[in-house]
């Protein structure tokens, strides 16, 4: 059966969440039904280049409350959001992004340690990371795209001093509504701002 478009998909669960009686009933339902889960893989920067036996320590993501969960979320307006209904992330996307930095910045083998800040060694560098969007974000000729945006804030751990703080955003078409395409698309997004990001960082821990 051909899927639904992206708009209808959302407009049929929204007119569902807005229907009394059995609604709590069907939410219980919903809230049973697994659902497929999705990977999202690392992506290294460069393996040459200068190396540092610097720690590194990678916090885990602040992000808006909407994003902050293992659900793909939709927006389809300005103050209007949903989620793919029949998709999850493998976990929740804070963690998620933080696993990636590290395995794609440790996968370069030019920082002497990188892991997470809870429950890590004393670092040298630590690196803070705010998510700002990760998201389907509908256009206004109502097509869809990808859109990711974060900030990285690195720190010296000793003197508490800023080393450099940047901006990593990106976006890509979303060309239907499956949930196969939707996150390969995000992870053609993260194939590029991944290896950017670490190339970043490993060039500031050396600082």
């Amino acid at each position: 059966m051909k899927s639904l478009s992206l708009n209808r998909r959302i407009a049929l669960l929204s007119a569902a969440a807005a229907l009394g009686g059995c609604s709590a009933v069907a939410s219980l339902n919903d809230a049973a039904r697994p659902l497929d889960t999705y990977l999202l893989s690392p992506a290294a920067g460069s393996t040459s280049g200068a190396r540092t036996s610097r720690t590194v320590l990678v916090t885990r993501p602040d992000a808006p409350a909407a994003i902050a969960s293992d659900r793909i979320m939709v927006k389809t307006g300005v103050a209007s959001i949903s989620y793919l209904p029949d998709a999850r992330w493998s976990d929740e996307l804070p963690a998620v992004l933080q696993s990636l930095l590290i395995r794609s910045v440790s996968a370069t083998k030019r920082v002497g340690y990188v892991g997470k800040t809870e429950g890590g060694p004393v670092p040298d560098v630590v690196v803070l990371v705010r998510l700002d969007r990760f998201e389907v974000s509908a256009k206004a000729d109502e097509t869809f795209e990808a859109v990711v945006d974060m900030a990285i804030t690195m720190m010296d751990d000793q003197t508490q001093r800023v080393i450099a703080t940047r901006s990593f955003s990106r976006t890509a078409a979303v060309a239907d509504d499956s949930a196969e395409t939707v996150t390969a698309v995000f992870q053609s997004v993260m194939n590029t701002l991944l290896p950017e990001a670490s190339n970043w960082i490993i060039s500031n821990a050396r600082r």
